[in-house]
């Protein structure tokens, strides 16, 4: 831990071919840690590569590096599925780090619920859902998408294949809703397509007023099928605005 990094492709490439080999070989062979007993130091090794990956600043993305370290054993790999239980291993190791740091580990779970593979996109998330959670909207809105993910459990296939109607927008206030919504989707994508992922969570703090006053006056779970239906599928969309960085919902703990 915090001990210098190789330099230069030849050695950065050896250090995380060795590391990576380690791993799928220990875990292929059955033999990952459990509880306190790592006899391998796989745990070190895990942070070595993501400390590589993150502080050299290499945007691999680790299940096709482990993929590759995996297909070198051919069939001397016992365990299946050893590539993704060595991912989930990896990207756990995070929290370590994390903590640290003092970043609340809500903030790591938030970015890790996206299942994503690239260490440094990983890092890059969980800096701007840790600065989102610093803004004073921050809690209203991960309550509201705690609300919105528990609406739409269970729902995905009630709503499959529609989008919002503007006619079946009844209310005043879904209306709004959808206006902002559709408001921030050109905003939302450039940034996201740039990596400006703190920029994208702030730029979607201000529907914290639109969202609120959506939940104080509309029935979402109307009698009306369509009306329902269209009511859902708004929420969805403002689900998969946050969703593009984070599963904001996290950061709804108690205090």
């Amino acid at each position: 831990s915090g001990a210098q990094l190789p330099e230069g492709p030849v050695a950065t490439s050896l250090a995380l071919a060795d590391r990576l080999d380690t791993l799928v070989g220990i875990f292929g062979i059955g033999q990952s840690p459990s509880g306190s007993k790592d006899p391998f130091a796989l745990r070190r090794a895990s942070l070595g590569v993501l400390r590589i990956l993150v502080e050299g600043e290499l945007d691999l993305d680790l299940r096709e590096c482990l993929t590759m370290a995996a297909q070198q054993y051919t069939a001397n790999i016992i365990e299946e599925d050893t590539v993704e239980k060595v991912l989930s291993y990896m990207i756990d190791r995070f929290r370590a780090w994390y903590e640290d740091e003092q970043i609340a580990v809500e903030v790591f779970k938030a970015v890790a619920a996206r299942e994503l593979s690239q260490p440094l996109d990983i890092h890059h998330r969980v800096r701007a859902v840790d600065a989102f959670s610093r803004l004073p909207e921050a809690r209203a809105l991960a309550a509201a998408n705690k609300r919105v993910s528990n609406i739409l459990d269970g729902k995905s296939t009630e709503i499959e294949g529609h989008t919002v109607s503007e006619p079946l927008l009844q209310e005043p206030a879904e209306q709004q809703l959808a206006a902002a919504i559709a408001a921030k989707h050109e905003q939302a994508s450039a940034l996201f397509n740039a990596g400006e992922y703190t920029a994208l969570l702030a730029s979607l703090a201000d529907l914290q007023g639109p969202v609120d006053t959506f939940f104080d006056e509309v029935m979402v779970m109307a009698d009306d099928e369509a009306v329902r239906k269209n009511r859902l599928c708004l929420l969805n969309d403002l689900r998969e605005l946050f969703l593009q960085v984070a599963d904001i919902s996290q950061l709804a703990v108690t205090k």
